[in-house]
């Protein structure tokens, strides 16, 4: 059977003589917990020294890991002169290149806003001091395979344990910019998410 597409228009009539209503789904989204790791700053590359004067490019072959599912990425430096742009270039969850910098402000754990499901390749900038690192992790964060224009998310469990969403991220335009932000952090546990498309 054919899944349904929630973007056909269609449209729902009412007890309200000639009202029609357009018509709403409930899709459930469910990660498994295998695929929903805990958060870590090192999870995509481990501190890694950067270079003096010039980038360091990281392929994916040069990655500890790829996020299970689509994960926001973080990145960390351990020093002050630990500055510059780190960019990415990946997918998102439909297989689109994607690409984002964030910019890493020195000793300091810094979250990027869009949902990665591969990542191609990492530039790190070049080094301000000696011994500089940075690292690349997943936020608590995870993509949705919808493009929203606002929260319609009904409900989200952790372990099948109902939780809140803290924030959420929705875009009708770019998929990459559509997550969620779990008051329950991701634990290794099974989540599921019920909301309207």
């Amino acid at each position: 059977m054919n899944p349904f597409n929630p973007k056909m228009g269609q449209t729902i009539k009412t007890d309200a003589g000639s009202m029609i209503l357009d018509r709403g789904f409930i899709a459930l989204y469910h990660i498994d917990g295998a695929d929903a790791p805990t958060a870590a700053a090192a999870y995509i590359l481990a501190a890694t020294t950067l270079a003096d004067g010039a980038t360091t490019t990281k392929n994916a072959a040069a990655l500890a890991k790829q996020p299970e599912c689509a994960r926001v990425l973080s990145i960390t430096g351990n020093a002050a002169t630990a500055t510059g742009n780190v960019v990415f270039t990946g997918k998102d969850l439909a297989g689109a290149t994607i690409t984002e910098t964030i910019v890493s402000t020195g000793a300091a754990t810094v979250v990027g806003t869009k949902a990665f499901a591969y990542i191609d390749s990492v530039v790190l900038p070049a080094r301000g001091a000696a011994a500089d690192t940075i690292s690349i992790g997943t936020a608590d964060k995870f993509g949705i395979p919808y493009k929203l224009d606002r929260n319609t998310v009904l409900a989200i469990y952790n372990n099948n344990t109902a939780t809140t969403v803290a924030s959420i991220g929705t875009n009708a335009t770019d998929l990459c910019k559509n997550f969620i932000d779990p008051t329950q952090a991701l634990n290794g546990s099974d989540v599921d998410v019920y909301l309207i498309v």
